[in-house]
């Protein structure tokens, strides 16, 4: 049977795709990395890096097996805490994804507070709009805006986002204030364009019960947030954004909200973890700070 030392090195190997990035972190030399991937290899009968010169990225085979290597080492690791007395130690490396702006503007401020708090945490935070699937990319947890589909994660929601459309004090000044989704004809919009997709991301509304979706005509796509934001701000036109990228803006006056009973219904916001028996003191302590911000 393999020894744990081979699959401990696999497995960081896989999370670095670097046997360089493995040695620093288990305080190997990449030889040692390399050597251990390698009778892993040899003794389960499978390949499970691409390598090149420059990195070493997972075989459909090597996928697999880093899948069930992550809740294996989750599994020790929880047993070594316990066995040492430190169930509730919160230490090693916190892996997590969240969308890019909502990652800067809210995540890193709670993520620097829990840095604070525990001396042997560290972090590796990585910020995209793309969909990332967490067991693949060997994370803790990902943070995730809207509604969910059933699945064997866990998810649990301690933020909610709703969508504000505003424009600038001169621009609305100059055109007037709309009064309805319907005389967004008579306004300039800013549209955000969907990185993903290209597509232009519609505008939500609700009329009592009623949602409504809306495509406005535009001579304006922009496909970052912030800078949608800040297109607003100058006076190019009204934008719908969320509300915790345009919040700053509008208590310092620089954009006025519009049209705020027809609000579509707010989307939740949640962490997403490994539906795993021992949840690591690490995911479990920022699991809790983020419901304490929903509790506030």
């Amino acid at each position: 049977m393999p020894s744990l030392d081979r699959f401990l090195s696999f497995s960081s190997a896989a999370q670095h795709r670097s046997f360089a990035g493995a040695a620093r972190e288990l305080g190997l030399s990449p030889s040692a990395i390399a050597k251990n991937v390698a009778r892993l290899e040899q003794q389960l009968g499978l390949r499970l890096f691409h390598r090149t010169t420059r990195q070493v990225s997972l075989t459909q085979d090597g996928h697999q097996l880093f899948e069930r290597c992550q809740r294996i080492i989750d599994e020790v690791a929880a047993l070594e805490d316990e066995a040492a007395g430190a169930r509730a130690a919160v230490r090693g490396t916190l892996r997590i994804d969240a969308p890019f702006t909502y990652g800067k503007k809210v995540v890193l401020p709670i993520l620097q507070k829990l840095l604070a708090q525990h001396a042997e945490l560290r972090l590796d935070l990585r910020l995209s709009d793309a969909y990332t699937d967490l067991i693949r990319e060997g994370l803790d947890a990902v943070i995730r805006i809207g509604h969910l589909p059933d699945s064997r994660l866990v998810a649990r929601m301690f933020d909610q986002q709703d969508l504000i459309v505003c424009g600038s004090p001169g621009y609305l000044a100059r055109h007037g204030e709309p009064k309805t989704p319907a005389t967004l004809t008579q306004h300039g919009c800013v549209v955000f364009r969907m990185p993903r997709t290209g597509r232009d991301r519609p505008w939500q509304f609700r009329s009592g019960r009623r949602a409504i979706e809306l495509h406005p005509d535009t001579r304006v796509r922009i496909d970052d947030g912030e800078a949608l934001v800040h297109a607003a701000a100058t006076g190019m036109g009204l934008v719908q954004a969320p509300d915790y990228m345009v919040e700053e803006d509008l208590k310092r006056g620089r954009l006025v909200e519009v049209l705020k009973p027809f609000r579509p219904a707010a989307l939740p916001i949640s962490i997403v973890y490994p539906s795993q028996r021992h949840v690591p003191p690490r995911v479990k302590a920022f699991v809790d700070v983020l419901t304490q911000r929903r509790a506030r």
